[in-house]
């Protein structure tokens, strides 16, 4: 499995490097910035100095002027947040989240998974939580929750890491691997016989196939007067929550596309029989 640490609009440059650090720790290394406060924070002195030591993971480290680059290639989005959102994914506690999680995927080196986190100030916005699968939420005192910005990212690095596999199982993995002439063939072979929850073959559509997807469904549903794009209430957030829960499919995504482009043909024709 991918795993990437998600910034947005991070504002303190230390906190950039205290959660380099708190993702090496745990054997991460694929983080990504999006729209940072400072265009050279991963140069600056107090990113550098908070790394502690993790500067490789800041030299691999991408900034990217929007969201959509950063999760571009991942299946499912995890958003922090403390306050649920109305119409937005499920809030769940991460352990039991991250077990499920694993324990479906864990064979799929394919398989992407983001971590999001908002502003220090502000936190994340609602049209960038809904397009999460799901919002964790890490259980706190109830008088005093406050966890900045690199303390949240270590306690999700650990839970995450103990779900996919702790860093002592990882070691006699490679003691294992090292030693088995056939390592490559026995875990294809294996990852064969346990085949995957969505059907032999099926590979499940990233996060920007899907953002396509709810686009061209956007248009489609205006076409044939079902979306008002005046008042689109919260529809497309409630559609895209759907879409997240079916764990849809590529082969889907053109199915859904194909229905979408025959809504669309079909008012454009009603249109020029009534004009």
């Amino acid at each position: 499995m991918k795993t990437r640490f998600i910034l947005i609009n991070t504002s303190h440059a230390g906190n950039v490097g205290a959660t380099a650090r708190a993702m090496k720790v745990m054997g991460f290394t694929d983080l990504v910035l999006v729209a940072p406060r400072w265009d050279n924070v991963l140069r600056r002195e107090e990113t550098i100095q908070r790394a502690s030591g993790a500067l490789d993971v800041l030299a691999n480290a991408r900034v990217v002027a929007t969201l959509d680059e950063a999760i571009d290639g991942l299946h499912h989005l995890c958003a922090t947040a403390m306050t649920p959102r109305d119409f937005g994914p499920p809030t769940l506690e991460p352990r039991p989240h991250f077990a499920a999680l694993a324990a479906e995927h864990k064979q799929n080196a394919d398989f992407g998974v983001g971590f999001l986190f908002g502003s220090e100030r502000f936190g994340m916005r609602n049209e960038d939580v809904y397009r999460c699968h799901t919002c964790l939420r890490i259980p706190t005192n109830p008088q005093f929750g406050s966890l900045n910005l690199g303390a949240a990212v270590q306690v999700l690095a650990y839970d995450w890491r103990e779900a996919i596999g702790g860093l002592a199982s990882m070691a006699q993995e490679v003691l294992e691997l090292s030693s088995t002439e056939d390592a490559a063939s026995l875990k294809a072979s294996t990852a064969d016989a346990l085949g995957s929850g969505i059907g032999s073959g099926a590979v499940l559509a990233d996060v920007q196939q899907l953002a396509g997807l709810l686009d061209h469904w956007q248009q489609s549903l205006t076409d044939i007067g079902f979306l008002d794009p005046e008042a689109p209430k919260k529809l497309m957030p409630r559609l895209n929550q759907l879409f997240n829960r079916a764990q849809v499919t590529q082969e889907e995504i053109h199915i859904l596309r194909g229905i979408a482009k025959t809504m669309s043909q079909a008012a454009k024709t009603a249109d020029q029989k009534q004009a």
